[in-house]
């Protein structure tokens, strides 16, 4: 298919409903400084050994000024894993939308290339990704964390490059992206930077898969 200038923005989804939403710049930096706290936290010590009082005392704030946004570390997390979708989701648009991209099987290479650098620099993604693993049940809407993520990604592709955006696409894209998050946090379960031959074998694997599934 040839190239088309539409671009797509994906949809931050999905959203966690705080205690209390930061209406002024002071309430949102202290938000910000919450979650940047218990992102640092999670790359230290992970999700299952992350408390309030830690995040609190990280972020320089009272266990109560936790308490203001977030009635639990569970909710915490959540948020978290929120933001960490926003700004991976984020990262794989730019890459799909990136000029430089001149088919969809390139763009979507460079998307999946944007989720290994998200894995690489962003604090708190490495252990907690999406908050995926935080509750295996389907999100409110009944959709999974992975099949949203495929719905947007394919909406993406089919806004850029007129690909066909249908239940078959979506699902074959829905389990290549399982196929690689269990690779790919193989890859980064002890090495930070990740381990090279698990994201080889990951984009290798995925790449065939696709390749072979979708007639696009």
């Amino acid at each position: 298919m040839s190239a088309q200038t539409t671009t797509f923005d994906i949809a931050t989804e999905p959203a966690v409903s705080l205690r209390n939403e930061p209406v002024q710049a002071r309430s949102t930096a202290r938000l910000t400084a919450l979650l940047d706290a218990a992102a640092s936290i999670v790359d230290e010590v992970g999700i299952e050994r992350l408390t309030t009082a830690m995040v609190a005392e990280r972020a320089a704030a009272s266990i109560g000024t936790v308490y203001r946004y977030f009635p639990d570390r569970i909710v915490l997390l959540q948020a978290l894993g929120a933001r960490n979708f926003d700004r991976v989701m984020t990262r794989i648009n730019e890459a799909i939308n990136d000029p430089s991209q001149s088919d969809w099987s390139e763009a979507l290479s460079q998307a999946f290339a944007s989720v290994i650098d998200t894995y690489r620099t962003e604090p708190g993604f490495r252990g907690l990704r999406v908050g995926d693993q935080l509750d295996l049940r389907p999100l409110p809407n009944g959709r999974t964390h992975k099949s949203l993520v495929a719905e947007r990604i394919v909406e993406a592709l089919s806004a850029r490059f007129g690909v066909e955006n249908s239940a078959a696409s979506r699902f074959t894209l829905e389990a290549g992206l399982e196929m690689s998050d269990a690779l790919v946090a193989r890859a980064f379960l002890m090495n930070p930077q990740g381990d090279d031959e698990f994201i080889t074998v990951s984009t290798s694997a995925v790449r065939g898969f696709i390749a072979e599934n979708i007639g696009w």
